[in-house]
């Protein structure tokens, strides 16, 4: 058993190792900053089934750090969460087939709402419509599920949580986001108090 873990552990590795590192990362950070930080839009991120959960850590991360953002659900922006979007906001969708049904409508429907949005896609298919139909296609690499079956998403959402901590990183760099600043958005708990520790601030 520990065998099995040992190459599990290693192979998640490798596939964080070979994520193809490119100008969409910066591309995206910029379009990003402009809608938000420049325009005073938002990031809304959203995926289905598990890339959705990583889509919502992402959301959450990002805002935490400065860069206002919501996760939407794909099927429930069909039933009057759509209302969330603003014409300054910029759309990142995760989606591992670059295929999923809710998500190519979720970009029809923002697409009616407010024509133009800029669209960022996180996706192990560069030939999907999803992929073609983005402003900046970021590609995981498309690493084989480490699941037995090959079905599980294991590997796939390893990545995807990786280009999301890059992103968020690289927009915490361009922003100057500062200990001081994190303190702010983190009134309690241990990392509140590590932050205003690090700040040197009396913050609260």
């Amino acid at each position: 058993m520990e065998k099995l873990i040992q190459s599990v552990i290693q192979r998640e590795a490798e596939a964080i190792k070979n994520i193809p590192v490119n100008s969409s990362f910066s591309e995206a950070a910029e379009i990003i900053f402009k809608h938000v930080h420049e325009k005073k839009g938002k990031l809304v991120v959203s995926g289905m089934g598990k890339a959705g959960q990583i889509a919502e850590n992402i959301a959450t991360t990002f805002s935490s750090t400065g860069t206002p953002a919501v996760f939407l659900h794909p099927s429930d922006s069909q039933h009057g969460d759509l209302g969330v979007i603003q014409e300054n906001d910029v759309l990142l969708l995760i989606s591992n087939s670059g295929k999923t049904r809710e998500i190519l409508e979720l970009v029809d429907l923002a697409g009616e709402l407010y024509p133009g949005l800029p669209l960022i896609v996180i996706s192990g298919n560069p030939e999907s419509l999803l992929a073609k139909s983005s402003d900046v296609f970021i590609y995981t690499g498309n690493p084989d599920e480490i699941c037995p079956l090959g079905l599980t998403p294991t590997t796939s959402t390893t990545v995807m949580t990786v280009i999301g901590d890059a992103l968020v990183v690289a927009m915490m760099t361009k922003i100057g986001f500062t200990s001081r600043d994190y303190a702010k958005r983190h009134h309690g708990g241990y990392l509140g108090d590590k932050s205003r520790l690090q700040a040197g601030t009396g913050l609260f």
